[in-house]
């Protein structure tokens, strides 16, 4: 009898675990979902959230990295980002530039493919600025 009670509550305690993993998961799919959305009204603030709340790292890599995989954000939020003059925002231009690959590209296809990933911003500066990434990543793609 005893055998059985220490099974039950065991059983128990394992399906007490499952379902308490999935209500994490839930909750941490409903504040990525949350973040995209703040995101998409305001970049910086949608970055801050997410960084706020352990869901995305505060380094160039993994932002580049959120920003790039671009799921449920704005193109023209990740342009505004991107285009950013802070020193911060130029490092993670940069990450997200060396996250595309360029070799064996001629300029038009790689222009084309890094230009999908985000909407240029009309601000001519931040144009600069991107275009400047851009052809570096490509030259260092295609010497």
């Amino acid at each position: 009898q005893r055998l059985k009670d220490e099974i039950a509550e065991v059983t128990n305690e394992i399906e007490n675990l499952g379902s308490t993993e999935e209500k994490k998961n839930m909750q941490r799919n409903k504040q990525v979902a949350m973040g995209r959305k703040k995101f998409n009204m305001d970049p910086k603030k949608g970055i801050q959230f997410l960084i706020e709340n352990d869901l995305l790292k505060n380094t160039c890599e993994d932002i580049a990295q959120f920003l790039y995989k671009g799921e449920g954000l704005n193109k023209t939020a990740i342009g505004d980002y991107l285009g950013e003059r802070d020193e911060f925002n130029i490092q993670v231009l940069h990450a997200f530039v060396e996250l595309h690959e360029f070799t064996d590209l001629n300029l038009v296809q790689a222009l084309r493919q890094f230009l999908w990933s985000f909407r240029l911003p009309g601000e001519a500066q931040k144009i600069d600025r991107m275009m400047e990434a851009f052809a570096q990543r490509y030259c260092q793609c295609n010497p």
